[in-house]
């Protein structure tokens, strides 16, 4: 029994996920949650930008449409900046689909490669996974559920 070329994929974007995981947290410790969630807004608005690239040379109504896909994200993570983190879940939990039906599945995959399409699905998701996990102990999501703020001192102790 032979692997599928996709499980290569997949693992490349766990691989990218967790690094990218590290470095977010990494930074978490050092910088305020709203440039953590600057960072996710932003990774997010690049992951979808780059089919706006690779639709420059369909022409046509592509870009139009990837640039819709932009904002669509965007405007998702832009409402995750200050308001809850779920906007940013969504987000990242969203654009995989983007990225299955329409770009590896779908017409898209006449300029779309693969080789971006596949690692995305499992780098988006665990990312996602990361946000609503870790975001719980976010000091702007414990005062929505009503908990004492954590100081950075008290989680050094």
């Amino acid at each position: 029994m032979s692997i599928p070329p996709e499980f290569g994929g997949l693992v490349d974007g766990v691989v990218l996920a967790l690094v990218f995981i590290a470095v977010a947290w990494a930074l978490s410790r050092v910088l305020a949650e709203i440039w953590i969630r600057a960072l996710l807004l932003a990774v997010l608005v690049v992951a979808a930008a780059v089919y706006v690239v690779f639709a420059a040379d369909e022409g046509g109504g592509w870009i139009a449409g990837e640039l819709a896909g932009v904002l669509l994200y965007g405007g998702l993570g832009a409402l995750g900046l200050r308001g809850s983190r779920w906007w940013l879940v969504a987000g990242w939990t969203a654009h995989p689909v983007w990225d299955m039906v329409l770009h590896y599945a779908g017409p898209g995959r006449a300029f779309a490669p693969d080789t971006y399409t596949i690692p995305c699905l499992s780098f988006d998701l665990l990312v996602a996974v990361w946000i609503a996990v870790a975001g719980r102990s976010w000091p702007s999501e414990r005062a929505r559920r009503g908990a004492a703020p954590v100081s950075r001192e008290t989680v050094a102790s």
